[in-house]
């Protein structure tokens, strides 16, 4: 196919974004869907993880609102259609509006732009039993048709694995990093590997990876207790050249904090790593 590309009379116009062909000419991000004209976004980061269940809803909420407290414009678009905690995280639960524009965020208490299925569906609770093609266009009216502003971060909660969505995401939206969460066990190489390799594949740069479940902290005495064992991922970023940017421990606050729609409230510097190298790529 490569050669027939290369080749004038094969009629080959170079359009990647027409063409369904895969070659070593095609661009990952040639399928880019454009946003509205009045959205700018400085940078779009995506929170991944090879496996669910690990927190990558967590960090991406505490990523929102680092960046937020320092005073950045941010925004979470929330890509796990199939399984969205963001808005109930902030909060900020009632039914996204829309004007001539656009479908329109929900803003939580400190400013924070939201976007999730959960806030378009009719009754949260209802499962979205829908193939892949019809999520994954979702996700891209949540890039396309969201009025979303002038923001200096868009943080993406991806799904867990290497599927659909996450796939329609590196391609149709432009994203500049992606954050890797990933928990102690012994299987976190194998997926952080995925992550990693997804990220090669799409010509997207690795910004770092957390760590969740790290520890419990004893209330008495203040030792970590390594409750899932020694931890892996220290040396599993070591062999790919990815700096390990936080370490969150197992933290009762935190899970309060989220289920009471209190996210925006959460203390602790477990993070201080990872905003300080988002803070750099501004």
């Amino acid at each position: 196919m490569s050669d027939e590309r290369n080749n004038p009379a094969s009629g080959c116009d170079h359009d990647c974004g027409s063409c369904s062909e895969s070659c070593g000419e095609r661009d990952p991000k040639s399928l880019l869907e454009k946003p509205l004209d009045s959205t700018d976004v400085k940078k779009v980061i995506a929170v991944v993880s090879g496996k669910g269940g690990v927190g990558k809803s967590l960090v991406t909420g505490m990523c929102a609102v680092m960046s937020q407290r320092a005073g950045y414009k941010c925004g979470v678009l929330d890509a796990d259609i199939t399984g969205p905690s963001i808005p109930k995280m902030f909060g900020s639960e009632v039914q996204a509006a829309a004007n001539s524009e656009g479908l329109l965020p929900n803003v939580s208490k400190t400013g924070i732009k939201l976007m999730s299925a959960n806030l378009v569906l009719e009754n949260p609770e209802d499962p979205v039993l829908w193939r892949g093609p019809l999520i994954a266009g979702l996700v891209k009216q949540f890039w396309s048709d969201v009025v979303w502003g002038d923001l200096d971060f868009l943080f993406v909660d991806m799904p867990p694995g290497t599927g659909d969505v996450p796939l329609t995401v590196f391609q149709s939206l432009p994203v500049d990093g992606i954050v890797i969460v990933a928990s102690p066990q012994e299987l976190v190489g194998m997926i952080v590997e995925k992550a990693v390799n997804m990220a090669a594949m799409m010509k997207v740069p690795v910004i770092g990876i957390v760590e969740n479940m790290s520890y419990v902290e004893c209330p008495k005495c203040g030792e970590e207790i390594k409750i899932f064992g020694g931890s892996h991922v220290q040396e599993v970023a070591d062999d790919y050249g990815i700096d390990l940017l936080g370490r969150i421990p197992i933290e009762p606050s935190l899970a309060t904090a989220c289920d009471r729609g209190l996210i925006e409230l959460f203390e602790g510097d477990w993070l201080d790593g990872l905003a300080g190298e988002l803070g750099k790529m501004l």
